[in-house]
């Protein structure tokens, strides 16, 4: 097989700064402007500037185990070096003094030398110059999933009266038995995955997938009693099988992405504030939210910190705002006042994720929302930080990304749902109807 050469742009290292290893025993080629670049970045108190650093280091371990600038040989057989030398010959559109054309001459140079080059972008206007210029390119494909695949967190079936009366008789129902009337491989029906079976008489019954006895999967009667938190009920089913997630302490992990208007922040919010003011399962309830896509500081802001976090997490307030609100009948007075003493006393905390590198978070209720900003990098970085007893909600529409490097297959959001499924301390929702107004709805349809 003819070897591959993969030249890297900056921001592909800025996204993943393990993305130099994952092209096997092909060649890996980073332009010297690439890393004229990441030593700008490097200054920086964000995420880019810490994996701006973070490649930095890589590449200085490899420098140590051979030339850099001839090619160091890795294990897999593959080879990353530096590049110095770029064609002089681009097209006079090309700029010679702007980053992104030298990095895109020496993808040039190396074709020309007869190297079968692909070049490796997040940055959709240089590969539409790259294929300008005749050069392979590509976006940088790991940790991709398609949305429309993604696992959702339940299913919908048809079946017989006798399933459903059973597990209503039973309130469960081994998972082998029903895999096999559904044809399915038991497998792939993954532990607080959730169904909804409908018969030809209207019947129905809600289940969910838990560890029955002998590790066996079973699928337990979704409790028909109201479920309630800070006065919030389930407006829809999807709603109520995410309430049912929030609420269990078993579960250490829950994504819940949808459209805009689905419920998402507001019930993650009234179970955060029920398992920690009302049951008192975690210490505290921490809030934050993606400042600005690729990690950009809140310092552009005006005012203090605290103003600043108040303009930047104004939905998130407005949610509190309702919820605290309910319980003193919209009592203006009274709502400030005790949001005031949550806040003051410890009990809620607001965050920049930039802030958060570093710190211990143990018996929290965390809640992330706008995650789909987030890369699969910083996603790691920050579920990693879980201290023991915590319970992290992440929620976000991967069709709202303002990152300009991000897209509805490649965000952070999507990629932990896909690795995550199956595993008996996470579960998903994905929502699918707006409860916001009729207005949201036909505006997440329509628009």
């Amino acid at each position: 097989m003819v070897q591959k050469t993969f030249v890297l742009d900056t921001n592909v290292l800025l996204h993943d700064p393990e993305s130099m290893f994952v092209f096997g025993d092909n060649k890996v080629v980073i332009p010297m402007t690439v890393i004229e670049e990441l030593d700008i970045m490097k200054r920086r108190n964000d995420e880019l500037g810490r994996n701006s650093r973070l490649v930095s280091r890589k590449l200085d371990l490899l420098r140590r185990q051979g030339n850099i600038i001839e090619g160091v040989k890795l294990e897999e057989g593959g080879m990353i070096k530096i590049e110095l030398d770029w064609d002089k010959d681009l097209p006079h559109q090309f700029v010679e003094n702007k980053a992104d054309h030298r990095i895109l001459a020496v993808a040039l140079k190396l074709k020309k030398d007869g190297e079968r080059v692909i070049f490796i972008t997040k940055d959709i206007n240089l590969r539409i110059k790259a294929e300008a210029l005749g050069i392979t390119t590509q976006d940088y494909e790991k940790a991709k999933v398609k949305l429309e695949t993604v696992y959702s967190g339940f299913r919908e079936y048809d079946v017989s009266s006798e399933i459903i009366d059973k597990i209503y008789s039973q309130k469960k129902i081994n998972v082998k038995d029903i895999a096999e009337k559904l044809k399915m491989d038991t497998e792939e029906i993954y532990y607080n995955e959730f169904f909804i079976f409908r018969s030809e008489k209207s019947h129905s019954v809600l289940a969910r997938v838990k560890k029955g006895q002998n590790a066996q999967k079973e699928l337990v009667l979704v409790s028909p009693k109201d479920i309630i938190a800070m006065g919030v009920k389930p407006l829809n089913v999807q709603q109520r099988f995410a309430m049912e997630l929030l609420l269990d302490d078993k579960i250490s992990l829950v994504t819940l992405i949808g459209v805009a208007g689905a419920g998402k922040t507001l019930l993650s919010l009234a179970c955060g504030l029920h398992k920690v003011l009302e049951e008192k399962v975690y210490r505290r309830m921490l809030v934050s939210r993606p400042v600005i896509p690729m990690g950009r500081d809140i310092g552009y802001l005006p005012g203090t910190k605290e103003e600043k976090l108040s303009s930047w997490m104004g939905a998130i307030y407005d949610n509190l705002d309702y919820l605290v609100g309910k319980m003193y009948k919209f009592d203006t007075e009274k709502l400030q006042s005790t949001i005031d003493y949550y806040f003051e006393s410890g009990l809620i905390e607001v965050e920049a994720l930039t802030y958060l590198r570093g710190r211990s978070l143990p018996s929290q209720f965390f809640i992330i929302d706008d995650a789909q900003n987030l890369t699969p990098h910083e996603i790691k970085t920050i579920v990693s930080r879980a201290g023991e007893g915590s319970k992290i909600v992440l929620t976000g529409d991967p069709y709202q990304i303002d990152n300009p490097y991000l897209d509805d297959s490649s965000n952070g959001l999507v990629y932990l749902v896909d690795r995550f499924k199956g595993q008996e301390i996470f579960g998903h929702i994905n929502f699918t109807k707006s409860e916001r107004s009729e207005l949201a709805a036909l505006a997440a349809e329509l628009l």
